[in-house]
């Protein structure tokens, strides 16, 4: 099949996360199949946009902002569609991994006017909102590219009760986010001899960078052996970070690394000794998926789309948003060496077997293959 993929935005930083990775991965997996895949969406940050990444062709556009102070919601790639209009004959099933933004939205419907087979992957990012925005983007397009899509992939049930919720007739079907296995050993202790707890997430309120920070000095005041450090790009508090490392006056045991690209994450995992995100409502996160995969223990809140599956499989810490309960938990891995080397043995073996890319990639071959043509009225 020649199969087009659409994603938001593509940086050197990675700084659009999750969902640009898992269109990545499939890519490379769809690839390995015998299918012809190309990634298409907006960029930033490439002084030359390339025309292949991590092995799969790409056609980015410059983004460009057409709804200031809404973030990624607000971006556009208006020179992408022209390159789909012109290039229609290329692709036969359309996947858009899809948001409330001006990229994706736009892409399901002209590809559904072009009379192509599309899929919408919406991780999360599709639920009930007031906010004008939303709401507007839904009357405009969001309902009617839930309705006439060939499928609509879900994470969690809560996802989909909110998808039926927008556009009840939508025919939805349940995907899990896959995970490559990665070759490579990890170190247990960072190469100064100490435990590594690690952040690697973008800098942004809702992920709780501060949280893990507070966390950090008050087990350090402790005297516990650790070093802590946060990996991501700065999405607001960067600032609030800096000041509270400071405060802490352990600038040599708690550090921000900055950004790091997306093919440099797993690397930076394997040199650690446990996974943390202490994010808020976060739907089914990459980096949890990939910690697993490199055999991490992780720690991860009670709201988090995958804590039913880490409590299941004892390959991690559940918490609630206290900063007593992170403490407790990043306390227990760091002081009990049996049981986090316990838990990271149940992290991989569970990537292997919950969360295998060839498995996720059947399934769309079985979507792709059975999708309807369907026109917009």
């Amino acid at each position: 099949m020649n199969i087009l993929q659409v994603v938001t935005l593509v940086s050197p930083d990675g700084a659009y996360g999750g969902p640009v990775r898992v269109a990545f991965n499939q890519a490379r997996q769809l690839r390995a199949r015998g299918h012809y895949v190309r990634i298409v969406g907006s960029y930033r940050g490439y002084d030359v946009p390339p025309d292949c990444i991590e092995g799969t062709p790409v056609y980015l556009s410059k983004a460009r902002t057409v709804l200031p102070g809404v973030g990624f919601a607000g971006v556009a790639a208006p020179a992408t569609l022209m390159w789909m209009i012109r290039n229609r004959r290329t692709f036969d099933v359309v996947h858009v991994h899809a948001a409330r933004d001006c990229v994706t939205l736009p892409a399901a419907a002209l590809a559904l006017v072009l009379g192509k087979r599309v899929v919408l992957q919406t991780h999360g990012m599709i639920d009930r909102s007031r906010r004008s925005l939303a709401m507007l983007l839904d009357v405009l397009l969001t309902k009617r590219v839930l309705r006439q899509a060939a499928a609509v992939l879900y994470l969690t049930e809560a996802e989909r009760t909110e998808l039926l919720h927008i556009q009840k007739r939508c025919r939805t079907e349940h995907l899990v986010n896959g995970v490559p296995q990665y070759g490579g050993e990890r170190a247990e202790v960072s190469p100064d001899d100490r435990i590594e707890v690690l952040y690697l997430a973008r800098l942004h309120k809702r992920k709780r960078p501060l949280a893990f920070v507070a966390a950090a000095a008050e087990l350090l005041r402790e005297g516990t052996p650790a070093v802590f450090t946060l990996v991501g790009p700065d999405e607001g508090e960067l600032e609030g970070v800096q000041a509270s490392i400071a405060v802490a006056k352990r600038a040599n045991r708690i550090r921000w690394e900055g950004a790091a690209s997306p093919s440099e994450t797993i690397h930076r995992m394997l040199r650690a000794s446990v996974y943390v995100l202490p994010s808020v409502d976060e739907p089914y996160p990459m980096s949890v998926l990939e910690a697993l995969s490199v055999g991490l223990p992780v720690v991860i809140t009670k709201s988090c789309g995958l804590a039913e599956m880490v409590e299941r499989t004892g390959c991690g810490i559940v918490v609630d948003e206290s900063q007593q309960s992170l403490v407790a938990a990043l306390r227990t891995l760091i002081d009990d060496q049996e049981r986090r080397i316990s838990m990271g043995d149940k992290a991989k073996s569970t990537a292997v077997r919950e969360f295998s890319m060839d498995s996720v990639v059947r399934k769309l071959e079985q979507l792709y293959g059975r999708a309807p043509v369907v026109r917009l009225p």
